[in-house]
Formats: C-alpha cells, structure tokens, sequence
C-alpha cells in the first residue's frame, strides 16, 4: 500500500490507542443505520450522478452514499465525534462484494471502503486539531447477508449459499480499502455466524502477515435471543473460544437484545 498510512504511522497510531485505553474507558459511536434513516433518503440521494443510470434500484444502500452523499455521512460523523466518541466507525457494513452484489455494485468495493475511511479520517483529524482530542477510525466490516454455517433453504439442509473461501476473498478485498483510506484499528461487527467472522479474520491475520505489522482487531458478536446464543446457535463462551486465538483488542456485544437485556451477557463475557 503505497501510500502516508504506513507501518510507522500505523505503529504511532496503535501505541497511542492503547495508552489511552489505560488511562479510561474509550467511547465507541453509536448507530449508523438508524442515524441515516432520519434523513428519509429517496432514490435519487442514493443514486447521485454517476449511478443515474445504474440498472438496480440503490435505495437502502446506505454504504453508497459515501460517494454520492458524502455530506451526510460526514455529518453523522460529526455528531458523534460532538457527543464524546473518541473512536468513531467508518459506514461500510455492507462494504464487501458479497453484499453489493445486491445492487450490482461488486466493481466499486474496494473504492467505497477506501473512501469511507479517508472520510472518517478527514473528520477525526479535523476535529482533533480542532480541539486537541484523540480520535481513532476504526474500519466496520459487517457481516455480510449471507450464513457460512446454516442452509437458507429448509429443504436442503445441507446448502450453503457462500462458503468460506468466497468470505475469505470478499474480506480481504474491504480490508484492504479500509487500511488503503487509513483506519487505526479493524471492527468485525454484528456477528450471528462465528464461521463468516473467523473468515474475516483469517483474511486480516493474511494482511498483516504480508504487511509485517498488525493493527488492533476489534470484534462485536450478536446475542439473538434470551437463550444467549448468536443466530447460528453458538453460546458466548464457545464463541470467545472461536475467536481468542486471534488477541483482539477488544471483544464486544451489539445491541441486538437492549440494553437491558444485554447486561448479562456482558457481564459474562
């Protein structure tokens, strides 16, 4: 990756993220989804110029306004950094090709991923030589609409409509925008299959060891019911088991169940 973001500059990014996390509790922004639903997008937003003509419908694609909404986006950006986050999540849950092939859209994953971090990026050094605070990007790769470990057809339990090796590939394809457009760390998020995340890890721990250096992983797993199982059926502690092996910085819940409801699972975890 030739470019600013290097090995150095990552190095300095991860020593200072670590520090800080030893002085007091680092805040996570909130909700992006929902943050973009309030501004009742039509069409046309999602679409802007250059995908005009595009033969699908782009409503919803709310990855894709990183390109023709880029005000929004950084807006939103904006408002969390205001409210105190000091690590503030780039808008690529649906950034890989898996996911984009929804709209047709597999030619521009790793330039919407790059983007999407270079915007984040822009922001959090705005505002911190604005204001003197820290403030750290963190790459959001979601988990795609599809299952590696469960059919979508009751009638064929033995299908699966993607499989380890086409996660692999679509993983490293983001992961590699994200690092291109500068994140200091990598979030595996909203996980409900723990074989999708352990192919994206697979695809990052291939990344850092071509590059020679790592940055911190951070993980996010998705408790689905009050049976305190992922979607796929796993508990919290075989899932921890899953994904230990990779010492990630942080390992985390989503906000699936409430956070009510959550506490439990947190306090187990």
């Amino acid at each position: 990756m030739g470019n600013r973001f290097n090995q150095k500059w990552h190095e300095e990014r991860t020593t200072a993220l670590e520090g800080l996390i030893l002085e007091r509790i680092v805040i996570l922004d909130g909700a992006f989804g929902t943050s973009i639903q309030t501004f009742k997008l039509e069409e046309s937003d999602f679409r802007g110029e250059r995908f005009k003509d595009h033969g699908y419908d782009l409503r919803g694609n709310n990855d894709l306004l990183v390109l023709t909404k880029p005000e929004i986006i950084e807006g939103i950006h904006q408002g969390f950094l205001e409210a105190g986050s000091d690590l503030i999540e780039t808008n690529t849950f649906n950034g890989t090709s898996i996911a984009q092939a929804d709209y047709g859209l597999e030619s521009i994953v790793f330039e919407l991923n790059r983007e999407a971090a270079l915007l984040a990026r822009r922001v959090a050094d705005t505002y911190s030589e604005k204001t003197g605070k820290a403030i750290f990007v963190a790459g959001a790769v979601g988990p795609t609409n599809r299952t590696a470990s469960m059919s979508p057809d009751v009638n064929n339990p033995g299908y699966r409509a993607v499989d380890f090796e086409e996660l692999r590939v679509a993983y490293r394809e983001q992961v590699l925008g994200l690092l291109e457009g500068g994140v200091d760390t990598l979030m595996v998020e909203t996980i409900f299959d723990t074989l999708n995340s352990k192919a994206a890890l697979f695809a990052i721990e291939e990344i850092f060891d071509e590059l020679g250096y790592r940055l911190p992983v951070q993980i996010s797993v998705t408790i689905t019911d009050a049976a305190g199982r992922t979607l796929s059926g796993q508990t919290l502690e075989a899932f921890w088991n899953s994904i230990a092996h990779v010492k990630p910085f942080s390992v985390g819940i989503n906000c699936a169940l409430g956070a009510e409801d959550m506490r439990v699972y947190v306090e187990e975890l």
